[in-house]
């Protein structure tokens, strides 16, 4: 439900649009007004309430009785208009249903399988890693990002060589169809047919390479842990997560460490923590910066009471830098906080299930990167890639010294 106006006046309202140009190139001011407006706000663009601070994005996200999924995890209300394509299973499904195919996808990403595939990760990260600090100059998107995990990920899942290259703009549909009936949607779904086609024909048992995670998830059906229907449903959401939120972490990694210089000194002296230093910058510049959630009760939070059926959209890139969680200093990317327990990930039964995959992922590129170049630096201006929930770039120029 969306309204035109808050049914209680002691809410605070504002009038930014979230999914506007301005905001989604550069988030950090609304951010503030938005956590220093109160606990709970009202977006009256949209008819909404929305939350910034990270007390109350955290417990949202974990009580999910309360903040369903399966009404949308976009704008959208699923209980009063047709969703773009049949829900995502994980992501806009609330338990008992969830928790089924949960359970059956914690068993394919399992810390097993996981160390089966370091030893398959690691070289094509060391020879990426070569390469670029070879050349002095590259792009952390196009040369990197975009690179390494097309190379390792679909190669996981058992995927065929021929068109990968459609990975990267149904990540991009998937996450601008969670906005309004903005342009940046609009468009999205105006070029989904063929790519929506591509997916789905992957998904199916035929065209997946045996012991990858699409084959897992096949075998699962087999035993009855889930159903025929939901297995092809289940491979489509690991592609749909599975390769840009990656992209957009690891290039917002090395942005965030090419403009702190001190921090990467330091990366570049201990490299295994490549993976502290990538915590810090989920928090930091988080690559999902939104989801919504509606309302199953009337409920009161911090005073505020939210009516039964509301859209409620939580601000996980605000909630991330937050000083009331994270200090004065939360706008400053610092590789050694203690930054475990950010929700760039989400939080609860809800958490993305396949961030084992891109912490590992990350990890090794990163590292690899580490140890090979002793400076880091811009070397042009960034070009920001919008989308109406993911934070990144399109381009990332940067400079490194060999070590």
């Amino acid at each position: 439900m969306t309204v035109d106006s808050p049914p209680t006046t002691d809410v605070p309202v504002l009038g930014d649009d979230p999914f506007g140009t301005e905001v989604l190139t550069d988030p950090y001011d609304f951010h503030r007004r938005l956590r220093d407006a109160g606990p709970v706000v009202f977006l009256e663009r949209y008819g909404i309430y929305a939350m910034g601070r990270f007390e109350h994005v955290k417990a949202s996200l974990i009580d999910w009785e309360t903040f369903v999924s399966s009404r949308g995890a976009g704008l959208a209300d699923f209980a009063k208009e047709k969703p773009w394509r049949p829900p995502s299973l994980l992501l806009e499904a609330d338990p008992p249903d969830h928790t089924v195919v949960r359970t059956a996808m914690n068993g394919v990403i399992s810390p097993r399988g996981l160390r089966a595939l370091r030893e398959r990760f690691a070289a094509p990260a060391a020879e990426i890693a070569d390469r670029l600090v070879a050349q002095g100059t590259f792009d952390a998107v196009t040369d990197l990002a975009e690179v390494y995990p097309l190379r390792v990920f679909p190669d996981a899942v058992g995927l065929r060589e021929e068109g990968r290259e459609n990975l990267l703009p149904y990540g991009g549909l998937a996450f601008n169809a969670f906005g309004p009936d903005n342009e940046l949607r609009r468009q999205a779904l105006a070029t989904a047919a063929p790519v929506q086609a591509w997916i789905w024909e992957q998904c199916q048992r035929e065209n997946l390479t045996p012991g990858g995670f699409g084959a897992l998830i096949w075998e699962a059906a087999d035993r009855g842990e889930i159903t025929a229907e939901q297995a092809p449903m289940l491979v489509r959401s690991l592609l749909t997560a599975g390769v840009d939120t990656t992209v957009y972490g690891i290039a917002n990694t090395v942005y965030g460490l090419s403009r702190h210089p001190d921090q990467w000194e330091l990366l570049h002296r201990t490299p295994a923590k490549a993976k502290f230093a990538f915590d810090e910058a989920l928090r930091w510049e988080s690559p999902v910066q939104t989801f919504f959630r509606t309302t199953s009760r009337e409920v009161e939070v911090a005073g505020t009471t939210i009516p039964e059926g509301t859209k409620l959209l939580l601000f996980l890139g605000s909630a991330n830098r937050d000083p009331r969680q994270w200090g004065e200093d939360a706008d400053t990317l610092d590789i050694g906080r203690r930054a475990a327990g950010h929700v760039a990930f989400g939080m609860g039964i809800h958490q993305c299930v396949g961030q084992p995959v891109a912490r590992l992922e990350t990890e090794l590129v990163l590292s690899a990167l580490a140890e090979r170049a002793r400076a880091i630096e811009p070397a042009g201006d960034p070009v920001p890639k919008l989308n109406n929930t993911l934070k990144g770039w399109a381009s990332v120029p940067v400079r490194v010294a060999p070590a």
